[in-house]
């Protein structure tokens, strides 16, 4: 064969091989139901760029936010099947799906925001997330969602003063119980409709962070904000299993790498928005209320645990692994 001929040759196998590396590209789609200026928007943002950096192209995300391709339970459900690769989902309504993921929605069970990820990046977030992998939704990196506490149209500084109350809350067995355990009428519904609610009196109360109490405009239409932080739920950046489990182990470690990277760079974002949001609804005038002794709160959950336990006895070492962390 001459040189000539050779050359060609070896040109259109390189070609090829080019066209071949393109073809294999993987272009991924995310979920995100935060909006601009969430922090959770931003370290999304931040992962596809990541992503792209450190696989040298062969995967892209595209992020889709605002939850345009669905809701929460919706998007769970894609990312569990393939449909859609990539979700940063709130550990509440996972948990009924993912017995093991429930750990975060116990009342209390975490002591604050540092010790959740100690547990979280322990030997029981380990246990949380190996079982997420199996049911499809692989958490790849925890990120901070702060702590959720009560809001209504008066000061929650006990138990007491929630008797009577309707109180909306995720869907999940977990916080109707809560609310049950206080005496008040717990009202599972979408969190879009909350505002709506608040404002006409279908509910009287509801519980979430600072950011999201801010940016939706639930301080619009409430008066006081009560410090209970009874629960402290993470979120994750999660991947369907199957993809990541196709792909190699270099690409895999690069992934993880991209997530783990986001959800520091959103930890660092939501501290200081969280401390800004706090500001800004205390500005426009509600009372933000700090409660001296949770105990009483605790105590009231003393029947949840006991329900849960008996319910579920094979989560009492998860239980005790995460309350015996320092």
């Amino acid at each position: 064969m001459n040189l000539k001929l050779t050359g060609k040759l070896l040109g259109a196998a390189a070609a090829l091989s080019l066209l071949g590396s393109a073809a294999a590209a993987d272009n991924w789609r995310a979920w995100n139901i935060h909006h601009d200026g969430h922090p959770n928007t931003a370290a999304m943002d931040r992962f596809s760029e990541l992503v792209a950096e450190k696989t040298g192209g062969e995967i892209t995300v595209e992020v889709f936010h605002g939850g345009v391709l669905g809701s929460q339970p919706d998007a769970l459900e894609q990312v569990r099947i393939g449909a859609i690769e990539i979700g940063n989902f709130n550990l509440g309504p996972i948990g009924p799906m993912v017995k093991e993921a429930n750990l975060v929605s116990l009342p209390f069970i975490f002591k604050s925001g540092p010790h959740m990820f100690r547990v979280l990046e322990g030997e029981a977030g380990g246990i949380i997330a190996d079982a997420m992998g199996e049911a499809g939704v692989l958490p790849l990196a925890w990120v901070d969602a702060g702590a959720r506490s009560f809001y209504a149209q008066k000061a929650i500084n006990t138990p007491a003063d929630v008797e009577g109350l309707k109180i909306r809350v995720m869907n999940n067995d977990l916080y109707t119980a809560m609310i049950s355990a206080m005496g008040g009428n717990p009202s599972p519904m979408a969190f879009s409709e909350v505002q709506q609610a608040l404002k006409t009196g279908v509910v009287d109360g509801a519980e979430n962070n600072f950011p999201s109490f801010k940016n939706v405009g639930h301080y619009e239409v409430t008066t006081n904000y009560s410090l209970s932080e009874h629960l402290i739920i993470p979120e994750c950046i999660c991947v369907n299993t199957a993809k990541f489990n196709a792909l190699s182990p270099e690409l895999q470690a690069q992934l993880t790498e991209a997530a783990e990277e986001a959800a520091l760079f959103q930890r660092e974002l939501w501290t200081v928005q969280s401390e800004q949001a706090r500001k800004d609804v205390e500005a426009a005038g509600i009372v933000v209320n700090e409660i001296a002794d949770k105990g009483p709160f605790q105590a009231a959950m003393a029947l949840v645990y006991d329900e849960y336990l008996t319910a579920n006895p094979d989560m009492k070492a998860l239980v005790e692994l995460a309350q015996s962390t320092e």
